[in-house]
């Protein structure tokens, strides 16, 4: 594969992780993505193919509750959004999860949702 752009850098990485990286129902992959407006969460069971719960800056249930200079294209959104994969997943019954980081650096948006997760009672 051919490095072309940022995009396949990410993507060549992501790859390479994932073959470490597996989700089980005891302990599934907490996956993020972040876009250039928009965060997303997403714990998966990799092993039966399962999304068990989801959380991202598009929710409007999660749009109405931010405040002013919170969105999902800075680190408050991304704090919010960590805080609130871990409440539903503790609510769910998961505790402790596989940090995926889907071949971004673990910098800014990335680190923010993961330390807000950890804060909110998320083990990895």
């Amino acid at each position: 594969m051919k490095i072309k752009t940022k995009n396949d850098r990410r993507v060549r990485i992501q790859l390479r992780q994932r073959k470490r990286i597996s989700g089980s129902k005891a302990r599934p992959r907490l996956s993020v993505f972040r876009s250039v407006a928009h965060i997303y969460a997403v714990p998966f069971d990799d092993l039966s193919g399962q999304t068990l719960v989801s959380a991202s800056t598009v929710e409007p249930s999660l749009k109405g509750t931010f405040g002013k200079g919170i969105s999902g294209g800075n680190i408050k959104g991304a704090e919010a959004i960590g805080k609130t994969i871990a409440e539903r997943s503790i609510e769910k019954g998961i505790k402790r999860v596989v940090f995926d980081r889907s071949g971004f650096l673990y910098h800014g948006r990335i680190r923010a949702v993961a330390d807000a997760a950890r804060k909110a009672g998320l083990e990895f």
